[in-house]
């Protein structure tokens, strides 16, 4: 049992979960636009995701605080050293325009990360601006990329999804702050720190309705009821998050909605 907890953590902490979910949701915009499964485009997302979520996590904890590293990070370390050597190898397979759009987001993620500015914090530690900084970050890695390097006409759709998109991440952060309210720095002036936790609550609710009612204007009844399973599933983990839910109940149970939500697409 032990051991199928250490594997299982390891699963969580080496961001494998998480890429899955951009996976997914790369998957999920393949469908929508009837964009034939692209390989390059897809793994290009998910060993990308990883090596993007393990350097903002452990960046801090290596370089700054000088942390002893355990041999679960070393495996980190190889596992997103691989998965950057196959991020540059599925480049090259990308569109041009699409490899310049993949830089700017990889130069955003950079920006939350590292310290660019002298005597400034890096954009994680922005008052206020955290939430928005991953929300954008996953839609261009999810939808814009996926989209432009289809070569797909741009549409009022596309922009409609974006929306959309938008909406369920930054949803989905709403939850992680919430739980995470006890710890973070009250400077960063996460939505529950500015507004409370029952207010937090309520805008997630809000927004979740629009994400629906937005999906009218393109999807068959058969999304719509997809949708409204994955929306009201979101909607129970926003109204149990508590500061006392273990970790688990994020990083892999709110994490696993765009999983869940491809699986119905694709078997239902």
């Amino acid at each position: 049992m032990k051991l199928l907890k250490q594997i299982f953590d390891f699963y969580l902490n080496s961001s494998i979960h998480v890429a899955l979910s951009c996976y997914a949701l790369v998957r999920i915009t393949f469908y929508f636009f009837h964009i034939q499964y692209d390989e390059s485009m897809a793994l290009f997302v998910f060993f990308g995701t990883i090596v993007g979520y393990n350097f903002v996590k452990y960046d801090a904890l290596v370089r700054v605080k000088k942390k002893p590293i355990g041999n679960q990070l070393k495996i980190i370390a190889v596992l997103s050293f691989v998965s950057l050597l196959l991020v540059g190898y599925y480049f090259f397979h990308l569109k041009r325009i699409t490899q310049i759009v993949s830089v700017v987001i990889f130069a955003i993620t950079a920006l939350y990360t590292l310290p660019f500015f002298p005597n400034r914090k890096n954009a994680r530690n922005w008052a206020g601006v955290k939430i928005y900084i991953v929300a954008l970050c996953w839609v261009g890695a999810t939808l814009v990329l996926p989209y432009i390097n289809a070569e797909v006409p741009f549409t009022a759709n596309f922009f409609i999804k974006c929306i959309q998109r938008f909406v369920l991440v930054f949803v989905l952060i709403l939850v992680f702050e919430i739980l995470d309210l006890a710890n973070d720095d009250p400077h960063l002036q996460t939505v529950p720190q500015t507004i409370g936790v029952k207010r937090t609550k309520i805008l997630g609710f809000s927004l979740l309705v629009p994400f629906w009612v937005l999906g009218i204007l393109s999807f068959t009844l058969h999304d719509l009821v997809i949708n409204l399973i994955m929306v009201v599933t979101l909607m129970l983990f926003i109204l149990f998050a508590n500061t006392n839910r273990s970790k688990y109940y994020t990083s892999f149970w709110v994490e696993s909605v765009p999983i869940f939500w491809w699986l119905m697409i694709a078997f239902l």
